[in-house]
C-alpha cells in the first residue's frame, strides 16, 4: 500500500511537471468566462434547455470553476440526471482514475446517477470523434464498395487513397492535385522512401493507429528516416517527434485527441471551401439535366439532390417555364459553374410573360468514401443499383428532405458535427432514420427534448398552475409521432411528459384524442383490456408531476404507495366542495376530511381549480386537479370506448 502511495504520488508529481513545461493539456482547466458560468448555474438548477444552448457555443465541458467544480460534478452533486446524462452524451469526462471523476462518483447525490456515470461508456465520452476516425482509417482496408481515385507509390509498395482526404490532410498533396486534379497515380523516390515509412505516415493521415514496433537497428534508423523525410515533404515536421514519445500512455492519449481535432478542422474547412460552396441551384424540373465531369478540382463522385418544400399557396404555384423555341443545348462556354466543370449546359429561356416562381433543386457535390458512413448508401453502392454504376458524368440521387436537412446530414457525415435549430430537428431525424445514421437521430432527439420547452426553463415547466400562457416551440403531437415512427423512446417519454405536465391545454382537444386513438391502435391484434401506452406514460407522469409538489411542500402523506391521493386526502377535497360535514367520515386513526384541510390551511382565497371553484391555497389547488385531470383521461377513454 505504501509502495502504491508514493507511485501515485510520483504521477502525479511527473504529471504537474508535464503540464507545467507544456508537454501535456490540463484535463480540467480554470475557465472564469461567462458563458462557463452560466452553464455552472444551469447544472445546478437542472436547467437543461441553458445547458443545451451553452454547449452549442463550444463551452469547455470539462473545464472547472473558481471553487474547482466541473459542470458534471454540479450536476450530479445537486441530483439532476437528465442534465448529467446530457452532459455525457455531449463529451463530459468521468474517469474513475482521476481526482475529478473520483469526485464526480463520490458526490453524485443517488445511485441512480452514479450508476449513469458508471455505466457510460468511456470511448464515447472521452472521445467523441471516434467514430470519424474509425471510418476515414477503415477506408485503408474496405474494398467494397471502390471508393480510391489515386495510387501512392513507393519502391516496393502502392496504396490506393482518397484525393479529398489527402488534400485537406497535406497541403504537399492540395497544391499537387489542384494542378492536376485528374493524376491518377503519385511517385516518390523509391531509394529515399521505404515502405514502411510510407505507410505510417498515411495511416497517421487516415487517423489509423501506426505501429510504433519498428524492429531495431538499421531497419528502424531507414524507417525513421523514411517518416522524417516524409514529414519535411509533406509539412509534417511532428509526426517524426510524436513517433518517439508514443511510449508515454498519457502524453500519447493527448497527441491522439490533438491530432483528431486538427483534422477534424481541416476536413471541415475543405468540406465548406470546397463542397458546400459548390453546391449548385437549379428549377427542379431541370435537375437531372446538369452534367457535372467526373474530372473535377474537388475529387466529387456522386451528387445529391434536395428539393425545396412544395408551395402552399395555389396562387403561387409556378407552372412550367416554358423554353424559348431558338434556344438549344450548348456547351457552357462562360467557364466552368460556381468554378467547377460540369460539362454540356441546357441554357433556358423563360415566357417573356415575366418571372415566374419556379421550384428549386439543390445538388450537393460529394464523395462516396464519406456517404458510406450510412448502411443506406453504402448497400446501394455496393450493389448493382444504376446509382452504383460509374457514369461519364456524376450520378444524381434524390434524397427526400429539404436542401438545408441535407446539409446538415452532410456536414455531420464529413466533420462529425451536428448542432442545428430546433425547428428543422424533427426533419433532421426522419433523414437521419431513412439514411440509418443512429447517432444524428440521437442528438436530434436531445435537441427537441432539451429546447422543446420554449423560453421557459426545464424547471419552469415542470411546475405550471393552471394555463400556461407561453408560446409552443413545438407540436407535441408531431413529436410523439415522430418517436413512434422513428422508433425513438426518448421522444416517446418526452411527449407524454410534455401533455401531462401541460395536460389542462390538451385534454379537451380533438387532436390529442386523435393521438390516443393512434396509440390504442398501435397495439397488434389489441384486446378490450389491453392498455393505451401514451395515456399509461401520462398518468404516470401526471402522478410525478404533483408528487413533486407534495414533496416540496411536506405534504406527501398525501401520495398513497401507487402515488394516488390518499383516501384521506380524496374525502378532504370532497368536503372543500361542499360535499362533507366537519365530523363526518373520520379515518381509523380519527382524522376527518376537514381536519385534512386545516392541515392544508384551507382558507377563503380567490384561487380557483380547473372547474372554476375556489381552493383554499395553491396545495389545494393541485389535489383537487389533480383528481380532476384524472377524471378527464378517464372520460376521454369511455367516449374513445377505450378500456385503459
Amino acid at each position: 500500500m505504501v509502495v502504491a502511495k508514493y507511485e501515485l504520488e510520483a504521477s502525479l508529481y511527473e504529471e504537474n511537471q508535464a503540464i507545467r513545461a507544456g508537454k501535456l493539456k490540463e484535463d480540467n482547466p480554470l475557465d472564469t468566462s461567462d458563458d462557463f458560468r452560466i452553464l455552472c448555474e444551469a447544472c445546478r438548477r437542472g436547467d437543461l434547455k441553458i445547458c443545451q444552448e451553452q454547449i452549442s457555443k463550444g463551452v469547455n465541458l470539462n473545464a472547472r470553476d473558481q471553487y474547482d467544480y466541473t459542470p458534471l460534478i454540479l450536476a450530479s452533486l445537486c441530483g439532476h440526471y437528465e442534465v448529467v446524462q446530457h452532459l455525457l452524451e455531449s463529451g463530459a469526462l468521468c474517469e474513475r482514475d482521476t481526482f475529478q471523476g473520483e469526485r464526480c462518483l463520490y458526490n453524485a447525490l443517488n445511485d441512480r446517477i452514479r450508476n449513469l456515470l458508471l455505466s457510460y461508456d468511456y470511448s464515447k465520452s472521452t472521445d467523441p470523434l471516434q467514430p470519424l476516425a474509425a471510418h476515414i482509417a477503415s477506408l485503408l482496408t474496405k474494398d467494397t464498395p471502390k471508393t480510391t481515385d489515386i495510387t501512392v507509390i513507393t519502391r516496393d509498395s502502392a496504396l490506393d487513397l482518397h484525393k479529398f482526404i489527402l488534400s485537406a490532410r497535406s497541403l504537399h498533396f492540395a497544391g499537387k492535385f489542384a494542378d492536376k486534379p485528374e493524376m491518377k497515380t503519385v511517385k516518390f523516390e523509391s531509394d529515399k522512401v521505404p515502405a514502411e515509412s510510407l505507410e505510417i505516415v498515411i495511416r497517421h493521415l487516415y487517423f489509423a493507429d501506426y505501429n510504433t514496433k519498428l524492429g531495431g537497428g538499421e531497419e528502424e534508423k531507414l524507417i525513421l528516416a523514411g517518416v522524417d523525410r516524409l514529414g519535411k515533404i509533406l509539412e509534417m515536421d511532428y509526426l517524426f517527434d510524436h513517433i518517439l514519445e508514443s511510449g508515454d500512455r498519457r502524453l500519447a492519449r493527448q497527441r491522439r485527441t490533438d491530432e483528431l481535432n486538427k483534422g477534424r478542422n481541416q476536413l471541415e474547412r475543405w468540406f465548406r471551401e470546397n463542397l458546400l460552396k459548390h453546391k449548385i441551384t437549379v428549377d427542379t424540373d431541370k435537375a437531372d439535366t446538369v452534367k457535372w465531369d467526373r474530372d473535377n478540382g474537388i475529387f466529387a463522385d456522386v451528387l445529391l439532390r434536395a428539393d425545396e418544400d412544395d408551395f402552399d399557396d395555389d396562387d403561387n404555384t409556378p407552372a412550367p417555364s416554358t423554353p424559348d423555341s431558338d434556344a438549344a443545348p450548348v456547351r457552357n462556354t462562360e467557364g466552368p459553374l460556381n468554378g467547377i466543370p460540369i460539362g454540356p449546359s441546357t441554357r433556358i429561356a423563360h415566357s417573356p410573360v415575366g418571372p415566374r416562381q419556379t421550384r428549386k433543386s439543390v445538388l450537393f457535390p460529394a464523395h462516396r468514401a464519406m456517404l458510406i458512413r450510412s448502411e443506406f448508401f453504402q448497400t446501394m453502392f455496393s450493389s448493382s443499383f444504376r446509382e452504383a454504376q460509374e457514369t461519364p458524368h456524376l450520378q444524381i440521387i434524390p434524397i427526400d428532405c429539404s436542401p438545408q436537412v441535407l446539409e446538415i446530414v452532410l456536414t455531420f457525415m464529413y466533420t462529425e458535427r451536428a448542432d442545428f435549430p430546433l425547428d428543422v430537428a424533427i426533419d433532421v431525424l426522419f433523414a437521419a432514420d431513412l439514411l440509418w445514421l443512429d447517432k444524428l437521430k440521437v442528438r436530434a432527439a436531445q435537441i427537441i427534448s432539451t429546447l422543446g420547452n420554449g423560453a421557459m426553463s426545464v424547471v419552469e415547466s415542470e411546475n405550471p398552475r393552471g394555463e400556461l400562457t407561453q408560446d409552443e416551440a413545438i407540436d407535441v403531437y408531431d413529436v410523439v409521432r415522430a418517436g413512434w415512427d422513428t422508433r425513438v423512446q426518448r421522444l416517446e417519454e418526452f411527449g407524454a411528459r410534455y401533455i401531462a405536465y401541460r395536460l389542462e391545454r390538451f385534454i379537451d382537444q380533438e387532436e390529442f384524442a386523435e393521438l390516443v386513438k393512434e396509440s390504442a391502435a398501435r397495439v397488434k391484434a389489441r384486446q378490450e383490456t389491453d392498455t393505451v401506452e401514451l395515456i399509461d406514460d401520462i398518468r404516470y407522469y401526471l402522478s410525478e408531476r404533483f408528487r413533486l409538489r407534495f414533496e416540496e411542500a411536506g405534504l406527501d402523506e398525501m401520495m398513497d404507495e401507487e402515488n394516488e391521493i390518499s383516501s384521506t386526502a380524496a374525502a378532504a377535497i370532497a368536503a372543500a366542495d361542499g360535499k362533507l360535514e366537519e365530523g363526518d367520515n373520520a379515518d381509523a386513526n380519527g382524522q376527518t376530511p376537514v381536519d385534512a384541510l386545516e392541515k392544508l390551511q384551507l382558507g377563503d382565497g380567490n384561487i380557483r381549480t380547473l372547474d372554476g371553484e375556489v381552493a383554499g391555497d395553491e396545495f389545494a389547488q393541485d389535489a383537487i386537479n389533480y383528481q380532476i385531470l384524472l377524471g378527464k383521461i378517464d372520460k376521454l377513454l369511455e367516449s374513445l370506448e377505450l378500456d385503459a
